[in-house]
């Protein structure tokens, strides 16, 4: 939603910090058209305050929303005797008041001196007859809420000028503010709490199922048993809804702690990845021990606390200041977007790797099926169609994977670009509904698939071959793992089934 500011006198000599300035209805504050209307009224640049009501008249903010970012961009004419230096700095006096119907007072909900860099082209040559023309200047983050609680909000802003102190000047003839207010789709928030309600129990009674599976086992759990559990406990976790508490109270913190929430998971799932194929490329001395995979378990701890710190860096500081941003200073955008670089290298090495694994964990495989001519036809058709269902099981494995990654580069992406001025790719809600669902439906199966089953079926009955008097009992079902051990195909790629 696109806001231009109305440009309000403050008429009072002595400034009141409680004086708030509405751009329309019945107390609307005294306006100017232009700066050239202030100098010929001889009012100063310090009394003009740039008013911004959110939403447009007729129109009310709603706690579906779930969040508000603001950015803002400068309408800046050239001239001569008054261009923009270079690495101007604007500062800006802002403040944030709400109220909840349109009689009542406004209510300061912050108040802070922010300074944003401008980064501004002039397309055209520097000459007289061009003066009057705009600047094409970026668009600079100014503000973001985590949660949009009340109906109304106002902006109040202010370019304070001090020509001793070099506030403010060598930044060009402001014409203008515009604003851009961001925020979710009230619609799309319901089918997302809907969606989110529905899968938490769906999880939730499928892991306490495979969990007593797996207890009623004579064993103890192997490590990629306890790993899974790890895996649905963290799904579970993104997936408790409640985000349905944000509509009735005001938690301005849901944005990070859903950051927080997602990291966890991701951590979880990346490290899940490594110890499944792992673990089926083991040899048995080396399986089910979880200091094994510290070289690859590490980096990604270690990437994810470093993602909760880049997000505390900003969100955890806007929990007090929603002016703030890492991007407003050299330093802040530079180190920002160094890390969404490596950030996404990163992930497309681990997806490299990972293809790396899954095909040693095929060609794994292949070596023993050279074992399998020499059994019963029924057992050989049981591990036939293990086999088949494991790679299947890869297969998804990667495509999952493959789709993870990207969704995380994109999301970075998308989040950075309102910062730095460049091209963005849209993240559409049929996407990111549809990355999480491929998560729960993927843990789904996993858990599924790897829970032990106690149908026990004869080789006597299910073939009429010589194995018939082997009283061997084979595992007749649609999971992959033996009742009284570790999975079959576990066994299977271990060494000690070769031998």
């Amino acid at each position: 939603m696109h806001y231009l500011a109305t440009k309000c006198v403050d008429t009072i000599k002595h400034r009141q910090e409680s004086k708030w300035f509405m751009p329309w209805g019945h107390d609307q504050c005294e306006k100017i058209r232009s700066f050239d209307e202030a100098v010929a009224k001889k009012i100063e640049a310090n009394n003009i305050v740039f008013a911004v009501h959110i939403p447009l008249p007729q129109k009310e903010m709603s706690s579906w929303f779930q969040f508000m970012l603001v950015i803002l961009q400068f309408d800046i004419a050239f001239k001569m005797f008054n261009q923009i230096e270079d690495g101007a700095l604007v500062t800006l006096d802002v403040k944030l008041a709400y109220r909840d119907d349109t009689i009542s007072e406004w209510t300061e909900m912050a108040h802070s001196f922010e300074q944003r860099k401008l980064s501004c082209n002039f397309t055209t040559a520097k000459s007289y007859e061009n003066e009057g023309r705009y600047y094409e200047c970026d668009l600079l983050p100014f503000m973001e809420i985590g949660s949009v609680a009340h109906k109304y909000y106002l902006l109040n802003i202010r370019l304070p000028v001090n020509e001793r102190k070099k506030i403010n000047v060598g930044i060009g003839e402001i014409k203008d503010i515009r604003l851009v207010s961001i925020h979710q789709n009230g619609g799309f928030t319901k089918v997302w709490f809907a969606m989110k309600t529905f899968l938490t129990p769906s999880i939730l009674i499928i892991m306490i199922w495979y969990w007593r599976r797996i207890t009623l086992m004579s064993r103890p759990p192997v490590l990629l048993e306890k790993v899974i559990l790890a895996l649905g406990i963290s799904m579970t976790f993104i997936n408790i809804p409640v985000e349905w508490f944000s509509i009735g109270f005001n938690w301005t913190w849901m944005l990070l702690f859903g950051d927080i929430r997602q990291g966890i998971f991701y951590s979880m799932l990346l490290s899940f990845w490594i110890i499944f194929c792992g673990e089926h490329l083991m040899d048995q001395t080396e399986r089910n021990r979880f200091s094994v995979y510290w070289k690859q378990v590490g980096p990604i701890v270690f990437g994810s606390f470093c993602l909760f710190i880049f997000d505390m860096c900003e969100r955890g500081v806007q929990l007090t200041n929603p002016f703030y941003s890492i991007w407003a200073s050299d330093v802040g955008t530079e180190l920002a977007m160094a890390f969404i670089i490596v950030a996404g290298i990163c992930a497309c090495l681990y997806f490299f790797f990972l293809c790396f694994m899954v095909f040693q964990v095929f060609r794994n495989i292949s070596g023993k099926r050279t074992s399998l001519p020499a059994m019963s036809k029924a057992r050989r058709l049981h591990y036939e169609g293990l086999i088949f269902r494991f790679k299947f099981l890869m297969l998804v494995t990667l495509a999952c994977a493959a789709m993870t990654v990207i969704f995380f580069i994109i999301s970075q992406v998308n989040e950075g670009h309102w910062h730095w001025g460049g091209h963005t790719v849209q993240v559409g809600s049929a996407f990111f509904t549809g990355i999480y669902g491929m998560w729960n439906l993927y843990v789904f199966a996993i858990m599924f698939l790897y829970a032990p089953s106690h149908k026990r079926y004869g080789d006597e009955q299910a073939s009429g071959d010589a194995a018939a008097n082997s009283g061997e009992d084979i595992q007749l079902t649609t999971t992959i793992t033996h009742v009284d051990g570790p999975t079959e195909i576990y066994k299977m790629t271990g060494k000690e089934a070769q031998e």
